[in-house]
């Protein structure tokens, strides 16, 4: 390996989620700020969060429900 081209690594890196869980892990950076993590992922949590924007969600469940009420 050739010296001095590898960045330094820093095997208790801070990681500091919006939701305000912290936690270490190895990195390459000292602090890593992220929005979302496994403490407050919908994935690993099991709960689900849905963003409505502009009444989309609402508007597909409606065609969703017309569309099964015309096949019926």
């Amino acid at each position: 390996m050739k010296k001095e081209i590898h960045p330094t690594y820093y095997p208790t890196a801070t990681v500091h989620c919006s939701c305000g869980n912290t936690f270490t892990v190895g990195s390459t950076k000292p602090e890593i700020k992220v929005e979302i993590c496994s403490a407050c992922h919908p994935f690993f949590t099991g709960s689900e969060k849905v963003m409505d924007t502009a009444g989309r969600v609402e508007k597909f469940r409606a065609r969703a429900a017309k569309a099964f009420a015309k096949k019926k």
